[in-house]
């Protein structure tokens, strides 16, 4: 038996340290600049407002306990189809801006004739290995990978498994011909076979010109760390898009927090906010916003139509997988702002369609009021 536990730790060990799934943590010389930003300890990066993510025993317990007792509806019935694009169809209409969201984070952006991706995340399961989660609800996608065109810039907000997946970037890293990233996630990538000279990594407020188009990483109240040693060694953010004539802010994940006014008077109004909405739960609320937070942060960035996002592919937290819609819908309706909820596949197209059925009705397991 005393040998038969020892192997399972050994190999344990082993794959945490040799998986390419971890990535790649900074170097010496990369964590001496990190340490000039006024929000890096020498060590790690930090929030300026609390971010409180401790996990004590008592605290774990209560969590595994919400996660044993789940509500209803905590994931959708069968399998979500989502509309299909034509991939012949991609940036054929430069003078409109399209949004299609391919659930939870992720995004195919057509700007300006440009293809952009955020948080391009294709896996089955946001996790390290598949026996750590549960499937998405979309097996497929708008557009797979190989249909996918030329993609001329991909974005991301952070390394977490439901925003940055490894195979995801090993299918993509032929297509596309720039990445621009936080800090430190450039180490991820390249450890995974991407070409350095095509990697922009920014600190927050920095801003970036590709491809006639202002990329911004913003501020975001949340952390980062895919193994069990580097939390908070890379950086996580928002993202402001800014192409001719749209502008587009897209949260990332993160608590609520004064950031979103200061990104609203600096870089507003906004087209559109693609605003972080699920996943939350109060044990954690300091770094993801509950549904009424995710509503009036559209406000305080200026945004002139919201879309909450950060659901409809993952059960991360214990809440059921429609609440953060709903409840969104609600406040919105409340404080009068235009949503806009499109299926995954579903475009958005720019100052002309803003989806709102409340196609999740369809998908439910338990009938609701």
């Amino acid at each position: 038996m005393g040998i038969i536990l020892s192997t399972a730790i050994v190999s344990i060990v082993i794959w945490l340290y040799t998986s390419p799934q971890f990535g790649a943590n900074p170097a010496e010389e990369q964590i001496e600049l990190y340490s000039t930003t006024g929000h890096h300890d020498g060590e790690a990066f930090f929030n300026f407002e609390r971010a409180d993510m401790s996990m004590d025993l008592g605290r774990i317990w209560e969590i595994i306990k919400e996660f044993n007792n789940p509500v209803n509806n905590i994931q959708p019935k069968g399998d979500i189809k989502p509309e299909r694009l034509n991939p012949k169809e991609v940036s054929k209409q430069p003078e409109k801006t399209k949004i299609t969201w391919f659930g939870h984070s992720s995004f195919m952006i057509e700007m300006d004739g440009k293809v952009i991706l955020l948080d391009p995340m294709f896996g089955q399961v946001a996790s390290p290995h598949p026996w750590m989660g549960t499937n998405r609800y979309n097996s497929t996608f708008p557009l797979e990978i190989e249909e996918l065109p030329k993609i001329d810039v991909v974005v991301f907000s952070h390394d977490h498994y439901d925003h940055l997946d490894y195979g995801s970037v090993d299918a993509l890293k032929d297509k596309v011909d720039h990445w621009l990233v936080p800090w430190g996630l450039d180490n991820h990538l390249v450890s995974w076979g991407v070409n350095p000279n095509k990697i922009s990594a920014l600190d927050w407020w920095q801003e970036s010109i590709r491809i006639d188009i202002e990329f911004v990483l913003t501020p975001s109240r949340h952390f980062s760390g895919r193994g069990i040693t580097d939390r908070m060694v890379t950086l996580w953010g928002s993202w402001v898009i800014k192409g001719a004539s749209d502008n587009i802010y897209f949260s990332g994940d993160g608590g609520y927090g004064r950031h979103f006014k200061e990104i609203g008077e600096k870089y507003g109004p906004f087209d559109i906010g693609l605003m972080e909405c699920g996943q939350y739960n109060e044990k954690w609320a300091d770094i993801h916003m509950m549904p009424e937070e995710s509503v009036q942060a559209s406000l305080d960035v200026n945004a002139k139509v919201m879309m909450p996002v950060h659901w409809g592919a993952f059960t991360l937290s214990v809440h059921s997988w429609i609440e953060p819609v709903q409840r969104a819908s609600i406040e919105a309706e409340r404080l009068g702002v235009k949503m806009t909820t499109p299926k995954i596949g579903e475009q958005i197209i720019l100052n002309e369609s803003y989806p709102t059925s409340k196609w999740w009705l369809e998908h439910l397991m338990t009938p609701i009021n």
